[in-house]
């Protein structure tokens, strides 16, 4: 085999590759834009519009701190310190 056709070989095997490399990040990026709509989807049934995302996200936070603190008020603390 010829030096030529050597470095063709390699060409072709690179070019291959690249052509996997491709497809594959095509597939990817078709995934990645489905989960998008699924989840675009979800917001839009809870209400949420996604820039409001993070004003939602810490109102939650916020309530979930405010019910565990509710929740611990509620237990008495003789029982507690018992334990």
């Amino acid at each position: 085999m010829s030096e030529y056709e050597k470095k063709i070989n390699i060409i072709k095997d690179n070019l291959d590759k690249a052509k996997n490399l491709r497809i594959r990040a095509e597939a990817r990026l078709e995934d990645l834009n489905k989960q998008k709509q699924e989840i675009l989807k979800e917001l839009d049934e809870l209400g949420i519009k996604p820039e409001n995302l993070e004003e939602e996200i810490l109102r939650l936070k916020t309530e979930i701190e405010d019910l565990i603190y509710k929740a611990e008020k509620l237990i008495p603390e003789d029982l507690i310190k018992s334990n």
